[in-house]
């Protein structure tokens, strides 16, 4: 049964020994971030401050830092059960003769409860505020000394397609101005961004959001997973879940939430109005600088009547959003594999904070192979971000980043096997040429073909034989080590 709300998430948090609940006054202001950091750096717990100081709110943070929390989250023994199931539904076809017709019935009455379901009211509505509200009224973190002010970091920001009608939900952090505003971090590849581009264009003036901040856990993992432009994130949620998310109406905008949110912040963003926001400690490990984004006006906010905040930090890995886009990588794989079948495998190390490195194993069917897989994956969604591919045949195991290293080091002859392309590049990246705009590099480490123009002899990797390996065995436990 999924998890209805955050609470019932806590609570399989907790059965599992995986909170840690904190019942003394921390600070949100730099102190729950210095406790969060050590607790994922150590693999430690999610944590529940229940006395934030100046606050009667609880904080709850580091909740998918782990894989065995992503686990938890949602519902499975493994995330690679999802990548199974997502397998499946690839692969069905349409069925021939009664039997097969039968046998599909459960698959296609699963899918309707992928479906978002509309309800009349919600929790998140117990507490209506339309006067008398501050942003400044829930623990909002301060994570690291020159942030340019509190942020609201694990926000479910929802927009409408002026286009399309459709609903997109991202996550983009929130810098906490005043009481009703807040600055909206969507970057110029999001789909907030696209959504408010695209109302601009019709000459509109505001443009409705709303911001849902605690929720199921496999809700607000799908606001940062990397869908095509309109395919709704509550659907997919609904297939995480095996249940539709309930939403309900707002009360001042024409937008659905989750109907078990615990806070819901209505408002809107007027078109052309910027407002430097930043800096702030990023999940490269640096500050990205501050810079001009448009601005949210809170109009009313919604509650449940004893909320709970839910948080996160980043920085220098691995934090917790390092497992969340583990987690990504495995599910996405088969999506990535329907596209690029060739593709065995692949890995992004947590070191690589996901735009700066994605490791690829190859089936290599003919010269150039590996090229040929670079330029796809550069031109695959918010895989175009990826600065460094590096591509391997696929008896390497990209999981074991040494192993990596070791091959591809050996098979490179660099000014051959190396390649540099110009692109999009991530907007938090501070190396780049211009913003938003640099270059890549592919290193094909793939061991090379005469068709290649290799015609040298290629030596075999040193290894030693089964039967050796066998008398040894013996010989070890003789000899008591």
């Amino acid at each position: 049964m999924a998890y209805a709300d955050l609470r019932e998430f806590i609570a399989a948090l907790e059965k599992n020994q995986e909170l840690k609940r904190i019942p003394f006054e921390v600070d949100p202001i730099l102190e729950i971030t210095e406790f969060a950091d050590r607790a994922v750096k150590a693999g430690g717990p999610a944590l529940l401050f229940e006395k934030p100081t100046g606050y009667s709110i609880p904080v709850l943070i580091n909740s998918y830092a782990s894989m065995r929390k992503m686990q938890i989250a949602l519902e499975v023994d493994s995330v690679e059960t999802v990548a199974q199931r997502i397998s499946e539904y690839l692969e069905m076809r349409m069925p021939e003769g009664l039997i097969g017709k039968l046998k599909m019935l459960p698959k296609l009455a699963e899918m309707g409860s992928f479906f978002p379901k509309i309800v009349s009211k919600g929790p998140c509505q117990e507490v209506v505020r339309t006067t008398g509200y501050s942003l400044n009224d829930y623990p909002v973190l301060k994570c690291w000394p020159e942030d340019g002010g509190r942020f609201i970091t694990l926000p479910l920001c929802f927009s409408r397609n002026p286009d399309t009608g459709k609903r997109n939900c991202g996550m983009y952090r929130m810098q906490i101005f005043d009481d009703r505003t807040a600055g909206m971090h969507w970057q110029t590849h999001k789909q907030g961004a696209e959504h408010y581009r695209r109302m601009a264009a019709f000459g509109r003036k505001r443009m409705d959001v709303a911001v849902a901040i605690g929720a199921d856990p496999a809700t607000m993992f799908s606001s940062i997973l990397p869908l095509p432009p309109d395919l709704d994130e509550m659907m997919i949620s609904g297939f995480l879940r095996g249940s539709p998310v309930e939403m309900v109406k707002c009360q001042t905008c024409d937008l659905e939430v989750p109907a078990q949110a615990e806070i819901v912040l209505e408002g809107y963003v007027e078109l052309g109005e910027l407002r430097t926001e930043g800096p702030f400690g990023d999940h490269t490990g640096f500050y990205s600088l501050a810079d001009e984004y448009p601005v949210f006006h809170v109009t009313c906010i919604t509650q449940r009547k004893d909320p709970i905040y839910a948080a996160t930090i980043v920085g220098a890995p691995p934090m917790e959003d390092f497992y969340m886009g583990k987690a990504i990588e495995r599910i996405f794989l088969p999506l990535m594999r329907l596209q690029l079948p060739e593709v065995r495998d692949i890995s992004m190390p947590a070191e690589g904070i996901f735009h700066n490195l994605i490791l690829v194993a190859i089936r290599k069917s003919y010269p150039g192979h590996a090229r040929k897989v670079m330029s796809a994956i550069w031109g695959l969604g918010q895989a175009m971000f990826s600065k460094c591919i590096v591509v391997v045949d696929e008896d390497v195991n990209v999981q074991d980043v040494r192993e990596v290293t070791w091959k591809a080091l050996n098979n490179i002859d660099p000014e051959r096997d190396i390649q540099f392309t110009m692109g999009p590049i991530d907007s938090l990246d501070h190396s780049s040429r211009l913003p938003n705009y640099g270059s890549k590099m592919g290193v094909d480490a793939t061991r090379k073909w005469p068709e290649e123009g290799f015609t040298r002899p290629w030596p075999g990797v040193i290894r030693m034989s089964d039967e050796v390996k066998r008398r040894v065995d013996d010989l070890w436990r003789r000899a008591g080590l």
